[in-house]
């Protein structure tokens, strides 16, 4: 057992099932001796609704998920090449197949308006970046995502690409990297604090689990010497009763 595998099954379980899954693994991981499995099974996140119907998505729709990430890579490398004919066209597929992609996950889902919004700019995230798109195949979100960066845009049909000044395109790279390194110092600051919180209930835990079975230690002792006492008892009571009868 790794902890891929271990993943695997609990993502493809309803939010409402992981936190005991998750915890049932856990255990049966420290029980086998891998401590180590078991802390890193324990950091697994609780998906949120939207992040476990794109994941469902992922899993039981493979063919119409594929068809969107092909179609998002298609669009990126039209993008680089300034292709103005073939961003028209995958452009256009583009919303045919997130929109199918969109109602499959919802189908049977019982989202609300709020988070079937969400599983819709995670597919969107997923169509305009390459990042995105590991992810959403993987199918093992924990929230949905967010593209905050440059999305490809369709070239109007007979015009020739515009070009942006050199200058504007290194502001927008320059724009775009703040932005993400902004991001990834907000999500380490916020990874350190729920990992110092899950390390404190991880040591918290194996102590009153130690302490749980220290107790169940002398119970079962305790009940030993209550088992011996009941048959001193009862021997005692049959010798009891056996003296009464001679005395008649």
């Amino acid at each position: 057992m790794d902890l891929d595998e271990v993943a695997g099954r609990l993502y493809a379980l309803p939010p409402s099932e992981f936190t005991a899954a998750r915890e049932a693994e856990a255990r049966a991981a420290k029980e086998a001796g891998d401590v180590r499995l078991a802390r890193e099974i324990a950091k697994l996140r609780k998906p949120t609704v939207s992040a476990w119907a794109v994941n469902r998505l992922a899993r039981e729709h493979p063919g119409e998920v594929a068809e969107l990430l092909e179609v998002g890579e298609r669009l990126r490398a039209a993008w680089q090449e300034q292709d103005p004919d073939a961003l028209a066209e995958l452009t256009r597929r583009r919303g045919d197949v997130t929109a199918k992609a969109g109602r499959l996950a919802r189908q049977d889902s019982g989202l609300s308006s709020a988070a079937a919004a969400e599983v819709d700019q995670t597919l969107e995230a997923a169509v305009v970046d390459a990042d995105a798109a590991a992810q959403v195949r993987e199918g093992r979100l924990a929230k949905p995502l967010n593209y905050s960066g440059f999305a490809p845009a369709p070239i109007p049909r007979g015009r020739p690409a515009r070009r942006k000044p050199p200058e504007e395109e290194a502001r927008e790279r320059e724009e775009a990297e703040a932005r993400k390194a902004k991001e990834r110092q907000e999500a380490e600051a916020a990874h350190k604090e729920w990992q110092e919180a899950l390390d404190a209930a991880l040591k918290k835990h194996d102590e009153r689990a130690e302490r749980v079975a220290r107790l169940e230690r002398k119970l079962a002792k305790a009940r030993k010497r209550l088992a011996e006492a009941e048959q001193r008892l009862e021997v005692t009571r049959r010798e009891e009763r056996h003296a009464r009868g001679r005395l008649g």
